[in-house]
């Protein structure tokens, strides 16, 4: 593989990581503006994020074997049709404004997303020197964090309208008055979805006619290839697919929940808690570009550590906290959990050799952490406050220190790239 040709792979696989943070981070807005349009409870409306996260745990093995059989290329191409599919999908879902078929288009978005990463993570990791391998992907997921900055405020331009009407008015309107407000909320979305959907089948087009170095794992040792149970013997990697689980729950509850602890907590309105979380999420965005460069000079486990450590501190003092200093303390926390993903997964991976392609689709499977922890905390928020269920954050950044501290030893991976 030529300098050209492999500066060319990672600029087009980094593309990725910014199409599917896009994605999810618009999960953030989907969540309180589908509460509205189809008039749910704080538990229904976490099942936005668990169709989505589901879904990378149900694609997750699919997904590893069929790229194990066809390689990474070819999954990336399908994963991408599968998010275009989804995404056009919104339109009729919008038009019949049935809210399990918007659950339905986002579970076929997310299976695609969850194609990509089974694919892009492994293969920015291993696509390089690998001493570079944790620079590299915390590269790369700098992109999603550039997503998810801009995802919140193109939502909150062209999805939330600003209005929410309280029971009361509701109450004082006519069936067709109520009906209208519902659809226009709800037909809000059909563009922007539509926009995306086009954009991600122009990137697979590109990438279907693009060569693309091929990336062969192989054991250190010369053995054959692992089935799946010696796989379930790694250790490092179980740990690791619980710190994936933690991590995206933590991270979906605290987005896609952030505007309602906002509005109830710090009495703010709705477009003006997607500017916040758009800031909130920008500092997410200048934490992975700031971490990629401190990882120069500090061990990403470290570095680890610490953001775990400092991002149980603000969600206690978000707790004890009153009114926006409560919220502010909120917006801090996307900035610590910049680097966490790409480290654990790559922490995760390290020296698997031929086992890397399944290790990976266990740490995508990890995903689900987003289906289950939203609707915990969801539930909570229900029949006690968001405020206390924002404690519930608190206890996957704690496994994710464990994980952390049981990796402070670490040794960097040996991987073989070729054409």
């Amino acid at each position: 593989m030529t300098k050209k040709t492999g500066f060319y792979a990672v600029a087009l696989i980094t593309s990725l990581f910014f199409l599917w943070g896009i994605s999810l981070n618009l999960n953030s807005i989907l969540v309180p503006h589908l509460k509205k349009a189809c008039q749910l409870t704080d538990l229904q409306s976490a099942l936005v994020d668990s169709a989505y996260y589901i879904a990378y745990f149900l694609v997750a093995i699919p997904a590893g074997l069929f790229m194990h059989k066809y390689g990474y290329k070819k999954g990336i191409v399908l994963g991408l049709l599968l998010f275009a599919i989804g995404a056009f999908l919104f339109y009729p879902a919008a038009q019949t404004r049935v809210y399990g078929f918007f659950l339905f288009a986002l579970f076929i978005i997310a299976s695609g997303c969850g194609m990509l990463e089974t694919a892009a993570n492994p293969y920015i990791n291993n696509l390089g020197d690998p001493k570079g391998a944790t620079w590299r992907i915390n590269f790369a997921q700098s992109f999603n964090g550039l997503a998810a900055a801009i995802a919140p405020k193109i939502g909150g331009l062209f999805i939330l309208s600003g209005i929410t009407l309280t029971e009361a008015q509701k109450t004082v309107m006519s069936p067709a008055q109520l009906n209208n407000y519902l659809q226009g909320e709800s037909d809000a979305v059909k563009i922007p979805y539509i926009i995306i959907g086009l954009v991600v089948l122009s990137v697979a087009i590109l990438i279907w006619r693009t060569h693309l170095p091929d990336i062969k794992e192989h054991n250190a040792n010369g053995d054959a290839p692992t089935n799946w149970a010696a796989i379930f013997k790694e250790k490092n990697l179980m740990l690791g697919v619980g710190g994936i689980f933690f991590y995206v729950g933590a991270q979906a509850s605290v987005t896609s929940f952030f505007i309602r602890y906002s509005k109830f907590v710090g009495a703010i309105q709705e477009k003006n808690a997607a500017d916040l979380l758009a800031l909130a999420m920008l500092g997410f965005m200048i934490g992975r570009f700031l971490g990629t460069f401190l990882m120069r000079y500090i061990p990403a486990v470290k570095l680890l550590i610490l953001y775990s450590v400092v991002n149980c501190g603000l969600l206690l003092l978000a707790f004890v906290l009153d009114g926006r200093f409560s919220v502010y303390a909120i917006m801090g926390i996307p900035f610590f959990m910049s680097i966490m993903f790409p480290t654990i997964f790559s922490l995760s991976i390290q020296g698997l050799g031929e086992k890397t392609k399944k290790g990976s689709s266990l740490l995508i499977m990890g995903i689900v952490g987003g289906a289950v922890i939203p609707l915990l905390l969801g539930r909570i928020s229900d029949i006690s406050s968001i405020r206390v269920a924002y404690l519930m954050p608190l206890i996957c950044f704690t496994y994710i220190f464990y994980f952390a501290f049981k990796n402070i030893k670490a040794k960097p991976v040996q991987l073989v790239v070729s054409h």
